[in-house]
């Protein structure tokens, strides 16, 4: 095989490219009489050629035939600048642009035709006509691809990206035709699984079997994989990225089909791998029965509706026609795009829902039970809440009060406004926790059950899932942003495994999984197979045309860096607590059986909760959510930041190094600022 380079680097190629960028550069009315004068001279050569084929002979007597040549080139500008050819932009010129043409040499000659009959005594044969119409099709389709050629090969030298094609198809061949109209990308190859395809020609570019692949990159210096699959399952394109990930290629995709039909994508926006092709797991589709059931015509709100998780779950909301939907969110900013996002759906769609935007704090017990009975709300689902954990494990206070009080507030203002269904959004972490994150979220669900006790008139329930692509504070945004910054890449663990879902599969589940609820219900989601976090950092980097610098590849891109596992982390996530599980009638969804406190014991742990909370008590604190959550596993001593400045209650062998650093490091800080006084000299 030939190198496919070779002729980019002579002289010739880069002049050309020079005149070529000087040509469009020039203004456009500049370039339509630069078209228009090279018609003026090729139409009368062309039937000048066509008077030679027919008679035989060079030269003829001008004053025959002059008029003819006048007539035939007048008539031919004229029609072909009302049909609009020389508007066209020349390089998106496609098959209307060529019916065009068609039809111009069509009216010209038929008007040549009719000024020959009807103004001249002397008649040219129909077949000098015929001759003439068929070289003045082949000029004007020759020139105008022959310039396509010159912009999309030529421009710029060749310094465009040149690439292959996964897939051969519809999608393909339109993914070509658009790269084709711009400068950036040189489509070179398909590469498709279908026999039949191979060897045969799309756009002009030649469709090879996947396993000439790796030498096509060689030989032509691909640097970009392009995938044009956009119908095919996630188990199918994992398979084809594992085959890519060892050649050394930036491999990107088109977006999904959906979004190019609903006008959210265009064919040629490339876009980085999704991880959710890395997982190889196919979403199951929403049930349409459960789907439906707790939102149409209904009145919903969101809590948390600015959120990774809260926003999606007004997305698939609003698709599904409440009457009513009430965002209930405490950030500004996250409140008022939310609210532009959906409003602009409503109006593009012609949809009629309520949006209410509402500033608001799930704390507020008093104003979340007003929000609730003014506008008459009938499903609630409750995604506001603290979930990183490192953070939450550092401010343990504001992170039971926010995780636990709100979600026990909020519980009780939708009992007293009858409210019929309450979703919480839960976590895999809530299952043997070891951190106050985890144990705040099985609290939470510990106190629905308990609360179903004694309400009849709304059903709550929860739904429990593990990690979220893409969601604010996954390691997915993170190992894209030290990929393209250039490294390193930083994994906690090299055995650290977590669970992944995409957002929108994680929305609809909890939005189905409530319209199965009875009362008191844990559902579990079906994640699929665990991902082995350090796998995931690799894929990624290799399928960003990179490679990863280890020992083994001391010349790679990126490295790796282990940073160990942060305060209160586990190195592997769990869904369940024991065994105990039945199905439901999704087959992603799972209900748990586990075991509960009774309202009054739940009662007496809420209320000392609240008092060692109004006093700041961080130790009491904690030790009740070990009392309420008999899983939880308190591995190490608290790590509130207040608390640590206030009581220096964290000895030097009691940290983490990691968060012994960060704890200095504070007190530090703050002593320097107030002057190097101690708690005791500042009356604490």
């Amino acid at each position: 095989m030939e190198k496919g380079n070779s002729y980019m680097n002579e002289p010739a190629d880069l002049g050309l490219a020079t005149v070529t960028n000087a040509i469009l550069a020039l203004p456009r009315g500049a370039k339509r009489l630069i078209m228009a004068g090279a018609d003026a001279v090729m139409l009368p050569l062309a039937l000048w050629a066509a008077l030679i084929l027919k008679f035989d002979r060079l030269s003829f007597d001008m004053g025959r035939y002059g008029d003819l040549f006048l007539v035939a080139t007048i008539s031919a500008l004229v029609i072909f600048a009302a049909l609009g050819l020389y508007r066209a932009i020349i390089r998106f010129m496609g098959l209307h642009a060529m019916a065009t043409v068609v039809a111009g040499v069509a009216v010209s000659v038929v008007a040549l035709e009719a000024y020959d009959r009807v103004a001249r005594s002397e008649h040219v044969p129909l077949s000098v006509l015929a001759i003439y119409a068929a070289l003045a099709l082949v000029y004007l389709a020759s020139s105008r691809f022959i310039i396509r050629y010159m912009v999309y090969y030529k421009r710029n030298g060749g310094a465009t990206k040149r690439v292959a094609i996964y897939g051969a198809g519809e999608s393909g061949a339109r993914l070509s035709t658009a790269l084709l109209g711009g400068p950036d990308f040189s489509p070179v190859a398909f590469i498709d699984d279908k026999r039949s395809l191979h060897g045969s020609r799309i756009n002009g570019i030649k469709v090879f079997g996947r396993e000439a692949l790796a030498d096509l990159i060689r030989n032509y210096d691909i640097e970009r994989v392009l995938l044009a699959i956009p119908t095919a399952s996630q188990r199918r394109k994992q398979e084809i990225l594992r085959m890519l990930e060892p050649l050394g290629v930036h491999v990107q995709s088109m977006p999904d089909l959906s979004d190019i039909i609903s006008g959210v994508a265009h064919i040629d926006e490339l876009r980085d791998v999704d991880v959710a092709d890395l997982l190889g797991r196919d979403a199951v589709p929403p049930d349409p029965r459960l789907f439906a059931s707790c939102i149409r015509g209904k009145s919903v709100m969101v809590t948390g509706a600015g959120g990774s998780i809260g926003a999606e779950l007004c997305r698939q909301i609003v698709r599904l026609g409440p009457c009513r939907l009430v965002l209930f969110e405490m950030s500004e900013l996250a409140l008022y795009t939310i609210e532009g996002e959906l409003t602009e759906y409503l109006a593009h769609e012609n949809v009629i829902t309520e949006i209410i935007p509402l500033l608001g704090n799930a704390h507020h017990r008093h104003r979340v039970r007003e929000v609730l009975s003014t506008y008459g709300i009938q499903t609630l689902y409750h995604a506001a809440a603290y979930k990183h954990v490192p953070i939450v494990e550092h401010n343990v206070v504001e992170g039971i009060h926010n995780n636990v009080i709100s979600t026990w507030y909020t519980a009780e203002a939708a009992r007293e406004t009858g409210v019929e269904t309450f979703v919480l959004v839960s976590t895999d972490k809530a299952v043997n926790p070891v951190n106050v994150m985890g144990a705040t979220k099985r609290l939470a669900e510990l106190v629905l059950q308990a609360l179903q006790e004694r309400t009849t008139g709304t059903r709550f329930c929860m739904v429990r899932f593990g990690n979220v692509l893409a969601s604010s504070g996954s390691v997915v945004p993170l190992f894209k942003k030290q990929i393209r910054d250039g490294g390193p890449v930083t994994v906690t663990h090299p055995d650290v495994i977590r669970y992944f879902m995409t957002i929108p599969e994680a929305a609809q589940l909890v939005i189905q999984a409530g319209a199965m609820a009875k009362g008191g219900d844990v559902f579990v989601l079906n994640m699929g197979r665990p991902v082995l976090i350090d796998d995931l950092a690799r894929r990624m980097i290799n399928l960003m045309g990179l490679t990863v610098r280890d020992a083994a590849n001391p010349d790679g891109d990126i490295e790796i860096t282990y940073t160990g596992l942060r305060t209160a982390e586990k190195l592997f996530e769990e869904l369940l607590i024991g065994s105990n599980i039945t199905g439901t009638d999704h087959p992603m969804i799972m209900r748990a059986m586990e075991h509960s406190l009774p309202w009054e014991r739940m009662q007496q742990l809420l209320n000392e909760l609240l008092i060692a909370l109004a006093s700041f008590d961080c130790r009491r604190s904690v030790g009740l959510l070990c009392e309420a959550v008999a899983e939880y596993r308190q591995t190490h001593d608290i790590r509130d930041f207040v608390w640590a400045q206030k009581t220096f209650a964290i000895g030097p062998d009691d940290r983490e190094p990691e968060d012994a650093g960060k704890v200095t490091d504070f007190i530090a800080k703050r002593r320097l600022f107030e002057g190097g006084k101690g708690p005791a000299e500042r009356g604490s």
